[in-house]
């Protein structure tokens, strides 16, 4: 399917060469989507004040009626949205937008330039000793409130020789995690967001949804027997089954007023990617009312306690008294929603903002009262592992633990 604007004029108030040049991505095995061109760019947030998004909902129709009018049948929003609702959003109307097969994104992955890229310098924030700080006041928290749950995270920064081109590191990407949500998201700053994100928040087709979230996770071995040793200690583990059933559990709560069908397994899942197992549980529903589109369904459900906490608001009070950094795009939602209501959402994990020769990414860990800082640490260094894998470099020995320069983090937004 290509869907565009022939012999119209560009009325987005951008530059010729961006609207020509722009494309977005994203890949899944249910439909994958690429497009060419900007109509319009959207960054106003979707909850700046914390009174719902029901004016950002509003504007993104009144966005697409001017795309129909413009001669677009069925047009579509793409981006990105922040972790926090009250930031903008890097979101965009394309000119033009076509559906692929993952087959041919396999095919073009496998066309691979091979590149060296040499790390001259990284920076983690916050560093090691700080992060294992963090986890231990977290858990001090929960046995003196009612917090259940934290997502604590942090970034890596990474400083290049030189400038990189994100073909070739997107292209290992996919070819290394072939089952994963793949992205490609121009920001308006110059940076691009990319990722292979293992977590669907939403899914919609008509008035189904479908919503996959992951929570309770272990790094993979490449020893067979041992990596299925690893497998069934997590599918066993109560202290990650607790962590995963607070998620399922409030997407119940969200979910079920919305659902005249709800249906969620009893216990989780395994799901794998090539560094890390987790634990997951595919929840399938039809809507009550079938005009909700997946973007209003999206924000309904986020932020999941699997990359904020739970209760929501404490857990987000606690992440930023801890948390040294603004998170920006990253454990937002990554996806589309087209004109009908249909569309995709990820969850924005396992991912990375390169700009010229600085790329930053991003990992986190679910923190309940009986995790431990040791393995919490283990954790986003086995999760940091998918996007350095795709690079093709390794870190240096000695990783600074300096603050990281903020400024790709805030423009992005």
């Amino acid at each position: 399917m290509n869907t565009s604007l022939p012999g119209k004029k560009d009325i987005s108030g951008y530059r010729s060469s961006e609207s020509a040049q722009t494309q977005f991505l994203f890949s899944s095995t249910y439909r994958s989507i690429k497009t060419t061109g900007i109509i319009e760019r959207i960054s106003f947030p979707v909850d700046p004040k914390g009174n719902g998004d029901e004016f950002f909902q509003k504007k993104i129709g009144e966005a697409l009626d001017r795309a129909r009018a413009q001669g677009i049948a069925n047009p579509i929003v793409i981006g990105a949205i922040p972790f926090d609702l009250s930031q903008p959003v890097s979101l965009a109307i394309p000119k033009s937008y076509e559906f692929f097969s993952r087959a041919q994104a396999r095919e073009q992955s496998n066309k691979d330039v091979k590149q060296t890229l040499k790390i001259i310098r990284s920076h983690s924030l916050p560093g090691e000793a700080r992060f294992k700080q963090a986890v231990q006041q977290a858990i001090a928290n929960f046995q003196l409130s009612d917090i259940r749950k934290a997502v604590l995270s942090r970034i890596l920064d990474v400083e290049l020789a030189e400038t990189v081109d994100v073909n070739p590191i997107f292209n290992r990407l996919v070819a290394q995690n072939p089952s994963g949500f793949h992205f490609r998201i121009p920001l308006a700053n110059g940076a691009e967001l990319i990722g292979a994100s293992p977590e669907l928040l939403v899914r919609k087709q008509g008035n189904s949804i479908y919503s996959n979230p992951l929570a309770g996770s272990a790094k993979r071995n490449p020893d067979p027997n041992i990596d299925r040793n690893i497998s069934e200690n997590l599918l066993q583990s109560d202290k990650d089954a607790y962590e995963h059933q607070l998620v399922i559990d409030d997407i119940r709560q969200v979910l079920s007023p919305l659902c005249e069908r709800l249906d969620i397994p009893d216990a989780p899942s395994l799901m794998s990617t090539q560094a890390m197992w987790h634990l997951s549980t595919p929840i399938n529903g039809d809507l009550i009312d079938t005009s909700m589109t997946s973007l209003q369904v999206a924000c309904k459900l986020h932020p999941t306690p699997a990359v904020c906490g739970q209760p929501t608001a404490l857990a987000r009070k606690l992440i930023n008294l801890v948390e040294p950094f603004e998170r920006g795009l990253f454990t937002g939602m990554v996806g589309w929603c087209d004109g009908e209501g249909n569309g995709e959402w990820a969850v924005t994990i396992r991912c990375g903002l390169i700009r010229k020769n600085h790329i930053q990414l991003f990992a986190g860990a679910g923190i309940v009262e009986d995790s431990c800082p040791e393995s919490e640490w283990a954790e986003t260094q086995a999760k940091l592992q998918t996007m350095l894998n795709a690079l093709g470099a390794e870190l240096p020995r000695q990783t600074v633990s300096e603050p990281v320069a903020e400024t790709m983090l805030e423009s992005a937004e």
